[in-house]
C-alpha cells in the first residue's frame, strides 16, 4: 500500500468514526433547539430531561454502541427552575460508579448545588469552554473523566443555541480504548510515525509508544501541529499534518524518505 493510499484510508476512517457520532449529536441538537424555540426559550429541568432521555437512550441501547454516555448540559440559569443542570445518561458499557454491579442505562446523578463542596462548575471545562468560545463542535481529550466515566475518554460536544445565545451543549462520551481498536490498524498501515491528535495537539492514537494517549505534541519532530495541511507525497521525507475533515482531528506524520 502506498503512503498516499494509507494516509487517505486513515483519514477516511477518522472522518467516518467521528463523523457518524457528530451526525447523531447534530440530530439531537436540532431536536433540542426546536423544543426551546417552541417554548419561547422558557423550559424547566423536567421538560429537558424528558426530551433528552427520549433522544439519547436509543443510541445508548443500540448493539455495539460506541457512545457510552450522552446528554445535554444547560447554561447556568437558562432553565426556569434551576441554575445548573446536567441531563446526562450513561450507557450499559459504562461502568462508572457501579463497582461490581451489572451496568445498565441510567441517569448520571450530578451535584447541581453550587454551594456544595462536591459541586463542579462545568463551564470551566474544555468540553464546554471551547464550543462556547468558537460556536462550533469540539473533541475534548483523551482525558480521564472523573465526572462520567473514570477512564480515558473523548467527549464530543456541540453548542445549542436560542437566537444568538448559547444555552447549553449537547454531546457524547466515547472510550479511548474503543477508538484505538477501530483506528489503530489504519494508523499502523502508514509508513513512518503516525499520530491522530485533537485540535489542541493532544494524542488520541499513535504508532509511537513514546506518544502516550492524552499527551501533548509540541514540535514538528515531536509530532507537533504544523502549518502544513497537505498530505505527503509518496517517498517524502518530511513532517506533515493532514486535517481529518471537519472532525477537529488531524493526522500528524513523520515519514522516512
Amino acid at each position: 500500500m502506498t503512503l498516499a493510499t494509507a494516509t487517505n484510508d486513515c483519514v477516511a476512517a477518522v472522518c467516518a468514526t467521528f463523523g457518524s457520532v457528530f451526525a447523531v449529536i447534530d440530530e439531537w441538537r436540532v431536536s433540542i433547539e426546536t423544543l426551546i424555540d417552541a417554548s419561547a426559550g422558557i423550559l424547566d429541568s423536567a421538560q429537558v430531561d424528558t426530551e433528552i432521555e427520549a433522544l439519547v437512550v436509543p443510541e445508548l441501547s443500540s448493539d455495539g454502541a460506541l457512545v457510552i454516555g450522552a446528554g445535554f448540559v444547560a447554561a447556568p440559569r437558562f432553565l426556569a427552575d434551576t441554575d445548573w443542570h446536567l441531563a446526562w445518561w450513561l450507557g450499559h458499557s459504562n461502568t462508572f460508579g457501579l463497582g461490581s454491579a451489572d451496568p445498565s442505562i441510567r441517569r448520571l446523578m450530578a451535584v447541581e448545588d453550587e454551594f456544595s463542596e462536591s459541586f463542579r462548575d462545568y463551564t470551566n471545562l474544555e468540553w464546554w469552554r471551547v464550543p462556547a468560545r468558537t460556536g462550533t463542535r469540539h473533541v475534548t481529550g483523551p482525558y480521564v473523566d472523573y465526572l462520567c466515566t473514570d477512564d480515558y475518554t473523548l467527549t464530543l460536544t456541540v453548542p445549542v443555541t436560542h437566537g444568538s445565545t448559547m444555552v447549553g451543549v449537547v454531546g457524547a462520551d466515547l472510550y479511548v480504548n474503543d477508538i484505538e481498536r477501530i483506528l489503530l490498524p489504519r494508523v499502523r498501515a502508514i509508513a513512518g510515525t503516525a499520530t491522530i491528535v485533537n485540535a489542541s495537539g493532544r494524542v488520541v492514537v499513535s504508532t509511537d509508544v513514546h506518544r502516550a494517549t492524552g499527551s501533548l505534541l509540541r514540535s514538528p519532530k515531536d509530532g507537533a501541529v504544523s502549518k502544513d495541511r497537505a498530505a505527503p507525497s509518496d517517498g517524502a521525507a518530511d513532517d506533515a499534518m493532514v486535517t481529518c475533515g471537519d472532525t477537529g482531528l488531524s493526522l500528524a506524520l513523520t515519514v522516512a524518505g
